[in-house]
């Protein structure tokens, strides 16, 4: 080898090193640079992960701090849970109670039939009922009857009479009224049969002009029926006699309004204080007509000035003393009615007088329907359902029962008369069934 290829070759050596070298610095740099990035990456983490824990720890006392903020303002604001008081019914709340829970469990049939004041006989069948045996007990089962009204013919002693009147009450699936007419001198059923004593005429109690005797007197009639087993008493009249020929005379207090008012009062709460059923009548007042209604037609002539000013203002005083029913009567009475059909058909006096003006929230209840001055010119079917659109409440002895029944059955089926006027009726008259029976609701509760 000469000295120009040993010097190429030498050359070739030192460059190879330096390479080598190069590499070495290279490799040295690039572990250099991991070495420090990765010291760096984990420096970061390292960084960020304090910052973290700081800011979580940093939270989590605010939470701390507010939840226990929380705590306390709760502890300060907070009442301390009581029992909600139990809201008490009133006495009339618990009635209606008692009232649409009995309503609302009865068929039609039985809600119509409700409605009715009837005689023993119209149900039985027989000419003279005197007795309540199986005939009564059969009758009742089928027409559920608001009502039964006594006459003189009905009692032969007071121990018939009273087990009369206990037989038809056991009979009965609902409360029952049981009536008569107790007015007192000639117009008293009871009292004329021979059964306790009878009270002086309305005309007599009203010309002493002293309510306190016209009360004793509700005392005395009432205690006298309440001991038989009667719980109603179509009584008393606030008519006032405007003609010396009224065939009302005797049956009137007098010709005063207030007078005949203020003593018809004083004889409902009489008897109102021994828990009988008063019914004063004959709305708008009859007294201006020698014509009494159960021999025909009966007219009139009294202007609607003159009742308002004289008649009304009697019935107002008993609507005010607590009266529990009011009769219309079959008169007609055409300046107040607008027309020549009897009172008891016109919905102006019944509804929007009776009951709008004068404020009226009893029941309303027809006179008899079998009095001439009806029967003669309307049949049974139609004189009730006229009567009960009219705006009362009960019908008193049709002529034919089981005719109106079934036609106000009918009637409702049609929709001539809704089912609620039907019960809005009973809950008038169950009303006055129930009043004793009020701590029977809540489970006996006051």
């Amino acid at each position: 080898m000469d000295d120009k290829q040993q010097i190429q070759q030498d050359k070739r050596e030192a460059r190879r090193k330096r390479r080598i070298k190069n590499q070495i610095l290279a490799y040295i740099v690039v572990v250099i640079f991991i070495t420090a990035l990765a010291a760096g990456i984990v420096l970061g983490v390292r960084q960020l992960m304090a910052e973290r824990q700081a800011k979580e720890a940093e939270q989590q006392s605010s939470q701390d701090a507010l939840e226990e903020l929380l705590a306390s303002e709760e502890e300060l604001t907070t009442p301390e849970p009581t029992q909600e008081p139990v809201e008490e019914l009133t006495p009339e709340q618990k009635l209606d109670e008692i009232v649409n829970a009995g309503i609302e469990v009865m068929p039609l049939e039985d809600k119509v039939a409700g409605l009715f004041i009837v005689t023993p006989e119209s149900i039985t069948g027989v000419s003279t009922a005197v007795k309540a045996g199986e005939g009564t007990q059969k009758a009742l089962a089928q027409y559920a009857v608001g009502g039964i009204i006594y006459d003189t013919k009905n009692i032969r002693s007071e121990e018939q009479f009273r087990e009369m009147l206990d037989n038809t009450e056991l009979y009965t699936k609902y409360p029952i009224f049981l009536a008569v007419s107790e007015e007192g001198g000639n117009a008293s059923v009871v009292a004329k049969s021979g059964i306790g004593t009878n009270i002086e005429s309305a005309k007599v109690l009203g010309q002493s002009g002293d309510t306190d005797i016209a009360y004793q007197a509700g005392v005395n009639v009432g205690s006298n029926l309440a001991g038989l087993g009667i719980n109603l008493n179509l009584a008393p009249v606030a008519d006032i006699t405007t003609l010396d020929n009224s065939f009302m005379e005797e049956r009137s207090f007098g010709s005063g309004a207030w007078l005949a008012g203020s003593m018809a009062g004083s004889f409902i709460q009489g008897m109102k204080s021994v828990g009988v059923v008063s019914c004063v009548k004959h709305f708008p007042g009859q007294g201006s007509t020698a014509d009494n209604p159960d021999k025909g037609r009966s007219v009139t002539d009294r202007t609607e000035e003159q009742f308002r000013s004289e008649e009304f203002i009697a019935f107002q005083a008993a609507i005010d003393a607590g009266v529990d029913m009011v009769m219309i009567s079959n008169i007609q009475a055409p300046a107040l009615t607008g027309d020549n059909e009897p009172c008891v058909f016109s919905e102006k006096l019944v509804t929007d007088i009776l009951r709008g003006e004068m404020g009226y929230d009893g029941v309303i209840i027809s006179d008899a329907l079998n009095m001439p001055a009806v029967s003669d010119y309307y049949s049974s079917d139609d004189a009730v359902i006229r009567t009960l659109k009219a705006g009362c409440d009960m019908i008193l002895a049709p002529e034919d029962f089981e005719t109106a029944y079934k036609g106000v059955l009918q009637a409702v089926h049609d929709g001539v008369i809704s089912e609620e006027r039907i019960d809005d009726a009973l809950r008038r008259i169950y009303r006055i069934k129930y009043a004793d029976r009020i701590n029977e609701v809540n489970g006996g509760r006051e």
